[in-house]
């Protein structure tokens, strides 16, 4: 098991600044590849809700685009963030769009992959709207599949809020 926690990584912000993840320190994350134009899109309002309903304790959603599953995320970031803006009303944090898996998949979630694989113990990334759910502690909880819908994720959402 690997000692990193989330706080070591940085990421960039859908308007190109550094984003240090350890900012989040103390908070439960939800960390999710999204795409605008995915059979899985209209997760964006599910996700709006869960970061609504639970931000003031302590949840922060963060949203990464990515173009690697069916071209499904062509825009450009400025693109995307008007599209998640407009169509689904999101105002939780957008990051600038990244890879998600392969030799060039963002540190992040080469770290989040190895900390919760998936199915089979594979650490590929399978598709858009790959969920990973990270405790107060800097570690990740459990991953979730992209067909798992964010209100599903409410109870265990909790749970990571009261420990």
């Amino acid at each position: 098991m690997s000692e990193q926690s989330i706080g070591e990584f940085d990421a960039l912000s859908i308007d190109g600044k550094r984003v240090k993840l350890s900012q989040y320190e103390g908070q439960v994350m939800l960390i999710v590849n999204t795409a605008s134009a995915c059979g899985f899109t209209p997760q964006f309002a599910g996700l709006e809700k869960l970061w609504q309903t639970y931000k003031d304790q302590g949840l922060v959603v963060l949203g990464f685009p990515s173009n690697e599953f069916g071209g499904q995320d062509p825009g450009s970031n400025e693109e995307i963030a008007s599209f998640c803006q407009v169509n689904y009303g999101v105002s939780f944090p957008m990051m600038a769009k990244i890879d998600v898996t392969g030799l060039g998949a963002h540190a992040l979630y080469r770290w989040l992959t190895k900390e919760a694989p998936g199915l089979l113990g594979t650490r590929a990334i399978k598709w858009n709207f790959t969920k990973f759910l990270v405790g107060r502690n800097g570690r990740v909880i459990k991953r979730y599949a992209p067909q798992d819908a964010p209100e599903k994720l409410a109870a265990d959402i909790e749970a990571a809020l009261a420990a």
